[in-house]
């Protein structure tokens, strides 16, 4: 339900990472994936709590670093619960059947300071597309508990139908009842990975 969509976040950025790459996990306590779409004429928000990534950066050649984002399709919320079980139904995300969203970068292109354009193929509702994000680098900074951490955003637009997600319903004056564009926004705070940790699930 999902063109520009979370991480995922997320982002920061090409294809194989390499070994001077460092690896950053998704801090999901103070990351988030949101979504808004058109209802009738107003507009309805809402989030997917459970997510995960893995960032590989290069500071020295952005271009090399990647990305790797996942979002479980049952956490959708949208602070109401017959709304929320139908968003979860085959009406729409299926999560029985398609339980994950997914994005995985292959390629990263600097567009202008602390920005990039990271493509890769955007997997939602078992159809893959190959979308680019916008991506902006927040910056690197070290917490008070000594862990470095870095900042990436992501903002885009999705049409929900070239994903296959197409219920909808036909209005005596002719429109729709709900939008074809999904306006996405993930942002992400994560965590330098120890030096011998596992990588975060």
């Amino acid at each position: 339900m999902i063109r520009k969509l979370p991480t995922l976040a997320a982002f920061a950025l090409a294809a194989t990472p390499v070994l001077a790459a460092d690896t950053y996990n998704i801090d999901k306590g103070h990351s988030e994936a949101l979504f808004q779409v058109r209802h009738l004429v107003g507009k309805v928000s809402g989030r997917f709590r459970e997510f995960s990534g893995t960032i590989h950066t290069d500071a020295a050649k952005p271009e090399l670093s990647s990305v790797e984002f996942t979002i479980k399709t049952a956490s959708i919320d949208t602070a109401n619960d017959a709304r929320d079980k139908d968003l979860r139904s085959p009406n729409f995300f299926d999560v029985e059947k398609l339980p994950e969203i997914t994005f995985k970068s292959s390629k990263i292109v600097a567009t202008g300071k602390d920005h990039y354009n990271v493509s890769g193929p955007l997997t939602i509702h078992g159809v893959a597309k190959e979308v680019v994000l916008p991506v902006t680098f927040l910056g690197f900074a070290k917490d008070p508990w000594g862990n470095e951490r870095a900042g990436f955003e992501t903002s885009t637009t999705l049409n929900r139908k070239d994903y296959g997600i197409v219920w909808n319903k036909v209005l005596d004056n002719g429109g729709t009842l709900l939008g074809d564009d999904v306006n996405v926004s993930i942002n992400l705070e994560t965590v330098k990975q120890k030096e011998g940790a596992p990588a975060a699930k």
